[in-house]
């Protein structure tokens, strides 16, 4: 049975083959320490890229073989949408034994009401990416990506991972972080004074002059990976 309260939040694990070292880490975390938690929320990028729930990548179905097992032992699992696997469905979250986000979330964290996102919505500084972002969130090109054949989806995707790395190595790194002024907003819209995300892989906990807090979750590596633990009203964010 899970622990009763003890939460964690991870985002931006960028799985990509099974032979991976991050998967490999991924993998025994589900099967050891995750298994004391209450509920796990991922906040997107779970994986590198996502092509559609119908692709026979070995890693997706390992993946969820790890979830789904985790679900099983008592553990409540959510997943939030990232920039890269955006396209993740209800039939795979089904076989993971997860429910899926909406795009911002406000849940109790800590003892205090939180605002759970990826964390790409709040970087408006780019707008080639923003623009870009609005584009394929629509339900028609949602629709009419995942009605192509299999080796096309697939050769787009690498297609735009290229240009992604080719557009951060041209960015500007102010403008691959947050905007203070949409993260301002968010607070007010949601009536929170704790904001939790990733994306940025800038791990950290700032606390401004109002006394509201956003924890950045950090990416996962080989060496380690980043994870916010909420447990007895404390939260640490932790290696593991």
């Amino acid at each position: 049975m899970a622990a009763e309260g003890a939460v964690a939040l991870i985002s931006d694990l960028h799985l990509a083959a099974v032979d991976d070292p991050v998967f490999r880490r991924f993998r025994d975390w589900l099967a050891g320490p995750a298994r004391r938690l209450a509920r796990l929320y991922v906040l997107g990028d779970l994986f590198e890229a996502w092509i559609g729930d119908d692709d026979p990548d070995p890693l997706a179905a390992a993946v969820a073989e790890g979830l789904a097992g985790l679900a099983a032992g008592g553990t409540e699992i959510a997943f939030q949408h990232g920039n890269r696997d955006f396209l993740l469905g209800e039939d795979y979250a089904r076989r993971c034994g997860m429910r899926l986000m909406p795009e911002l979330e406000r849940i109790e964290l800590g003892g205090e009401p939180c605002l759970l996102l990826h964390g790409d919505l709040l970087c408006t500084g780019d707008r080639a990416y923003q623009a870009w972002r609005a584009e394929c969130r629509r339900p028609e090109w949602r629709q009419g990506f995942l009605a192509r054949p299999l080796a096309e989806r697939q050769a787009e995707a690498r297609r735009a991972r290229e240009a992604s790395r080719g557009h951060q190595r041209r960015l500007d790194p102010a403008l691959a972080d947050v905007d203070p002024a949409s993260v301002d907003l968010a607070f007010r819209r949601f009536g929170v004074r704790r904001m939790v995300h990733g994306h940025t892989h800038r791990p950290a906990i700032h606390r401004d002059a109002l006394g509201r807090e956003r924890i950045v979750l950090g990416e996962w590596r080989a060496e380690g990976g980043s994870v916010l633990v909420a447990e007895r009203g404390e939260l640490r964010l932790e290696r593991c």
